[in-house]
C-alpha cells in the first residue's frame, strides 16, 4: 500500500511539475516530459507490470487534461513502460548511464509516435522541421531534467527506514 501511495504522489508531483511550473520555463514553447522520465524510470526499476500500469495513469492524466481523445497518450506511455520494464534485469542503482539512454529513446519514441498518430494522419508531412523544432529540443530539455529527477525517483524506490534490532538479526 506504501509502494502505491509513492506512485500516486510521484505521478501527481511529475505532472503538476510538467504542466504548471516548467510551462513558464518552456525553451521555445518546449516543456520536459516528466511523466516520461517518471513512466521509464519506474519500469526501469520496477519491471513491466509496474512500468505499464504507471505509463496507463501517466497516459490518462495526459489524455484528460490534454488530449483530443482518451487513450493515445495512454497508449503511448503504456509502451513505453513496458518496454522499459524489459530491462529491469540490469538494473543498478549506481548506474545512471543506461536509464539516461532508455528515457532518451523513450522520448524519441514518444515524439516519433505522436508525430505519426497526431501530424502526418493530417497530412502535416514536414518531418524535419518537426522533428528539428519539436522532438529533439525536448529530448535535450527532457535528459537535462533527467539529472536532477531520477536521483529523487531512485531515493523513493528504496526503503529509507532506521532498522531495528529485531530486523537487524533476522
Amino acid at each position: 500500500m506504501r509502494k502505491i501511495i509513492i506512485y500516486i504522489i510521484l505521478i501527481i508531483f511529475c505532472f503538476l511539475l510538467q504542466s504548471t511550473v516548467f510551462r513558464g520555463l518552456a525553451f521555445a514553447g518546449i516543456v520536459p516530459n516528466f511523466l516520461i522520465v517518471l513512466t521509464a524510470s519506474l519500469g526501469f526499476m520496477r519491471g513491466e507490470r509496474t512500468g505499464l500500469l504507471i505509463g496507463l495513469f501517466c497516459g490518462l492524466l495526459t489524455d484528460i487534461f490534454f488530449g483530443d481523445a482518451i487513450g493515445l497518450y495512454a497508449m503511448i506511455y503504456m509502451y513505453i513502460g513496458f518496454l522499459n520494464g524489459k530491462f529491469s534485469g540490469i538494473f543498478y542503482p549506481e548506474n545512471i548511464k543506461l536509464p539516461m539512454t532508455l528515457i532518451l529513446f523513450s522520448n524519441l519514441f514518444y515524439g516519433l509516435f505522436t508525430y505519426m498518430l497526431l501530424f502526418m494522419m493530417r497530412s502535416r508531412l514536414n518531418f524535419s522541421y518537426y522533428f528539428v523544432n519539436i522532438i529533439f529540443p525536448e529530448i535535450i530539455y527532457t535528459i537535462l531534467i533527467t539529472l536532477f529527477l531520477y536521483p529523487l525517483i531512485l531515493v523513493s524506490q528504496f526503503d529509507l527506514r532506521p532498522k531495528n534490532d529485531a530486523e537487524t538479526t533476522n
